[in-house]
């Protein structure tokens, strides 16, 4: 794994960088490799940096679904075929009311015809994803235990503006470029003016569960809906399922906190306890060391439309740039689709970076804001509306059982489909082949 750790005698350190990624997360080991593939940085050692803030790679969330779009983006990084060898694809969900015992089967394809075996739907560990883009980059790309304090620029006449970056231990990082792929709190979204992310009123339980002698579910997305919730549960490998629970905020997320007892309690005992029998027993073989209950969160696309994504030679990407609930399992899968892009804006050698910068935000930003609609639409009809009583609740039922899923899911399936290109290295005279 390429790593490394700051020298104890760093307090005083200046480090000097080409381009330099604040979290090790998809987007940021994405962007990095997706940089080194299109030659950024890789004239000198260190031309890459990835600060992360804690010791390892992080695994929170335990497992994600990587759509078409992701496989796009991770054939164009190099490292598709790590991943499919290992996960096997799925088509189709599986979705019931419980208060009428009906169920829908919708596939995942939405319009589109199924272009190669590879580019399919297949969920996955987390830390498999992590792990394969890490294993790309050279040792001492990534410096763990690294917090990231304060950011400022120092101008020169004449020469583009340089971004300092303060860590907590003093060490002072110069770079050409700055992305922060910090995640939701972003330090770096704060910094250039971008708004807070705003509640979507729902919170989310997630977990992993094992079954050390198998689990014979089959291979596809169980859904089952009621009022005010929705769980699912989906196998990832013979042995491990991935579950969900989504829920109207309530106050027993914070009590719980984040003790595993706390939260299996209420899923099974208070949230959960009308779910089928077979979701229980999934959720009751939960690891405890893969449990989490957290409010999920989106910045508003009109947030994202005009908002300062980019400051000089600074941006965001992933859910720094872009946050969003999880209801079209598009929160990873955008995070690959920024990395491609923005690494194929800073292969031109021809523009200063601030511009290469401000070329990627505007190309992004009209995708990301219709993905965090879609994805808070998709997940507020199939809540049946967040916190609606009375006959709005019937109708938005309604609407979700009659209308959403069997005629407007395939038109969101279809975004799903969106291939963002190839990376396309530099020559030796450091020009892109096709310039």
């Amino acid at each position: 794994m390429a790593s490394s750790k700051p020298p104890a005698s760093s307090s005083a350190a200046a480090v000097d960088a080409e381009v330099v990624i604040v979290g090790a997360g998809i987007g940021g080991l994405a962007t990095a490799l997706a940089l080194r593939r299109v030659g950024v940085g890789v004239a000198r050692p260190g031309g890459v940096l990835v600060l992360e803030r804690h010791p390892e790679l992080r695994s929170t969330g335990a497992a994600l679904t990587i759509f078409p779009n992701g496989w796009f983006a991770l054939r164009a990084l190099g490292v598709a075929h790590k991943l499919t060898s290992r996960y096997d694809a799925f088509e189709t969900s599986r979705v019931t009311t419980l208060e009428t015992g009906e169920t829908q089967v919708f596939r995942f394809a939405g319009d589109k015809s199924r272009t190669s075996d590879d580019v399919r739907v297949r969920p996955m560990h987390r830390k498999a994803l992590l792990e394969a883009l890490a294993e790309e980059l050279p040792a001492g790309t990534i410096r763990f235990s690294s917090k990231l304090v304060s950011i400022s620029t120092e101008t020169a006449e004449g020469s583009p503006d340089i971004a300092a970056l303060r860590l907590d231990d003093g060490t002072v990082i110069r770079a050409k470029v700055v992305i922060g792929c910090d995640g939701v709190h972003s330090v770096v979204a704060e910094w250039l003016g971008l708004s807070e992310p705003a509640s979507s009123g729902r919170s989310c339980v997630r977990g992993l569960s094992v079954f050390p002698d198998g689990h014979n579910l089959k291979k596809e997305l169980r859904q089952f809906l009621s009022e005010g919730l929705r769980a699912g549960m989906v196998p990832i490998s013979d042995t491990d399922v991935y579950w969900f629970l989504v829920n109207n905020t309530i106050g027993a997320e914070k009590e719980a906190g984040a003790d595993p007892v706390k939260i299996l309690r209420e899923v099974t005992d208070n949230l959960g306890r009308n779910m089928p029998a077979e979701y229980l027993d999934v959720v009751r073989h939960s690891d405890h060391g893969n449990l989490s209950w957290a409010p999920l969160l989106y910045r508003p696309p009109w947030a994202i439309l005009r908002g300062p994504a980019a400051r000089g030679p600074i941006t965001v990407a992933g859910d720094a740039f872009h946050p969003m609930t999880p209801d079209m399992a598009q929160g990873g899968c955008s995070a690959l689709e920024d990395a491609v892009v923005l690494a194929r804006a800073l292969s031109r050698t021809d523009v200063p970076p601030a511009d290469c910068v401000a070329a990627y935000v505007a190309e992004r930003r009209g995708r990301a804001a219709w993905l965090v609609a879609g994805a808070y639409l998709s997940g507020w009809v199939q809540q049946g509306g967040t916190n609606v009583r009375g006959l709005w609740a019937y109708l938005v039922r309604m609407f979700r059982d009659w209308i959403f899923y069997r005629f407007l899911f395939p038109k969101l399936a279809d975004t799903m489909w969106f291939d963002c290109g190839d990376l396309v290295p530099r020559t030796e005279d450091g020009k892109r082949h096709l310039e």
